[in-house]
């Protein structure tokens, strides 16, 4: 009896596998990154999307992973006269995904600009309509990919439309209104993805009004990240987590991370995430933050 319940395990089990092969699910991928030699052996999956975070058409064109869409960073962000990127409203989002060709069984995968940093706002994006879990980034980006003589292409991949359903989670993003509450309370840390000089305020940041950071926030600078800063592969996991925890974040625990106006900050929001922790990205960041009547910028040690 128990060897028939054994044999009928073991069948089930082998046909789920083979039915998850057949629909290009990957069953030994990693949740958040994939590796080069991952993505070449599934670039002919049914459902993989994968997509080219730029700004510009043309170094698409010039050469991208083949089969990968161009999606231009401008159509996911809203930018606030303020000078900061907010998030756009879901329903937009639903339907921009969906024209990508994205459904609620595909398989997600980004790279993109300055050494992966637009697409680490496009996870953020994507995460925060319920598709963070079938979305990953490609750890080394196209930097890696190059170095490894892969194929490029510069053939325009056209997405066939698709049918997605989303499931918003605003709790991914705060404002200025909570984030003057932390400062007051000190109740969640506060993680700064800029530059150190623009943190200790010895340099002034796209404009600034002021400069310096949020009182109590902690620097990350996003590169710190990243094993090597010419092929932007991320550091293992338990190194994220040392790191974090070196900069206040409880094990688990819960971060607001910011920078200038959100991207920078994307990549540190990736990164937390990757290593266990709760991450929170203030839209508004620093640009918002200098520009409040009451806010207090802090500078050096401070």
């Amino acid at each position: 009896m128990n060897c028939g319940i054994r044999s009928v395990l073991s069948c089930l089990l082998l046909f789920v596998l083979a039915l998850g092969g057949r629909l290009g699910f990957a069953q030994s991928a990693p949740s958040m990154l994939v590796s080069t030699d991952w993505l070449a052996a599934h670039l002919k999956d049914a459902n993989l999307v994968l997509l080219d975070i730029g700004n510009d058409r043309g170094a698409y064109l010039s050469g991208h992973i083949p089969g990968a869409q161009f999606l231009a960073l401008r159509q996911i962000v809203n930018s606030n006269s303020g000078g900061w990127l907010e998030l756009p409203p879901a329903a937009y989002l639903q339907s921009l995904f969906a024209q990508d060709g994205i459904s609620n069984r595909s398989r997600i995968v980004l790279y993109g600009d300055f050494k992966g940093m637009f697409a680490a706002r496009a996870y953020f994006t994507l995460d925060a309509i319920g598709l963070g879990g079938r979305t990953a980034l490609l750890d080394g980006g196209l930097e890696k990919w190059s170095a490894e003589h892969r194929p490029r292409s510069s053939d325009e991949t056209m997405p066939r439309a698709a049918t997605l359903a989303v499931t918003p989670h605003p709790e991914v993003v705060t404002d200025l209104a909570a984030v003057l509450r932390v400062v007051a309370s000190h109740s969640t840390p506060l993680i700064d993805a800029r530059p150190p000089a623009e943190f200790v305020g010895a340099q002034g940041g796209y404009g600034a009004a002021r400069s310096g950071h949020i009182p109590g926030a902690r620097n990350v600078f996003w590169v710190e990240n990243l094993a090597d800063t010419a092929i932007p592969v991320f550091k293992p996991a338990a190194a994220l987590r040392a790191l974090y925890t070196a900069a206040g974040v409880p094990p688990g625990g819960k971060a607001i991370v910011y920078c200038h106006a959100g991207l920078q900050s994307s990549v540190d929001y990736f990164a937390l995430k990757l290593a266990g922790f709760q991450p929170v990205l203030y839209a508004g960041s620093f640009s918002q933050w200098v520009s409040a009547p009451g806010a207090q910028v802090a500078t050096a040690g401070e």
